[in-house]
């Protein structure tokens, strides 16, 4: 069983995602009458083949979870400083052209042909995983989730109902913004922002739940609070970032010559 990479997937991944980015950073084409069956005849075939097994989609699995840990990391160093997300987007090397212009010219410059490969490289291969935006959500919504599984644990810090619907609110707010993050990925703006809205509403309730007064009973709740408002904004921060890029993108008006 064979994969083949999507045509450019990762580049364009890079200048979408990059959630701190300037609207010029998307591609000129907007998509919102996006056609999921208008992809070239053979165009995916024409990347080449990438014949692994099991085991060589573990190996890439486990790095791609590396990288949500490196991002948590550099997220723990940065906590206490306000430009924390940008600063920690930096240290992953999701770094833009220097100005608009640069990326002007970059982008008007001729496609070079290039020899199709027979094999297409590790780190040629673009999934999901590799999404600045993905990686960004999972890593701090993994941050909320350890230690309050921790706290809900020990009997007598939390009241279960309080617990599991917190819980079950990281979960939905966790769900539907990678459903949005898929919507990206396709190159639909407009279903990417009711998704990444369906995430935000997720993400309200948990602020509400966990500034409920059932979670101020304890030190450990208190402390837990403390730390986990920050990084639900955060996540709110960077969610309302890319929809604002996305509706910008559909409010351009599509080149007549095109």
């Amino acid at each position: 069983m064979s994969y083949s990479a999507p045509p450019d997937s990762e580049a364009v991944a890079s200048k979408l995602f990059a959630f701190w980015a300037p609207r010029d950073s998307f591609p000129d084409q907007a998509m919102d009458n996006f056609d999921s069956d208008a992809v070239p005849e053979n165009e995916w075939e024409d990347r080449g083949e990438l014949a692994w097994n099991e085991f060589d989609w573990e190996r890439y699995f486990r790095e791609q979870d590396e990288a949500i840990h490196r991002y948590m990391g550099f997220y723990e160093a940065f906590r206490d400083r306000p430009d924390r997300i940008d600063r920690v987007a930096e240290q992953m090397g999701w770094e833009l052209p220097d100005s608009a212009e640069e990326a002007s010219e970059e982008a008007a410059k001729p496609p070079v042909e290039e020899e199709t490969p027979e094999f297409v490289e590790e780190d040629e291969v673009y999934t999901l995983h590799k999404n600045p935006v993905f990686v960004a959500t999972k890593s701090i919504y993994l941050s909320l989730k350890r230690p309050w599984e921790l706290a809900a644990t020990e009997a007598g810090k939390v009241a279960a109902p309080v617990a599991l619907s917190y819980l079950a609110s990281l979960h939905r707010g966790e769900e539907q913004a990678t459903q949005a993050i898929h919507a990206l990925d396709f190159g639909d703006y407009a279903m990417a922002i009711s998704l990444f809205k369906r995430a935000l509403s997720a993400l309200n309730q948990s602020l509400a739940l966990i500034q409920s007064p059932a979670v101020g009973t304890t030190n450990t709740l208190r402390r837990y609070r403390e730390d986990a408002l920050p990084r639900l904004f955060d996540i709110r921060e960077i969610w309302l970032r890319v929809i604002n890029e996305c509706r910008n993108e559909l409010n351009r008006p599509v080149d007549e010559e095109s």
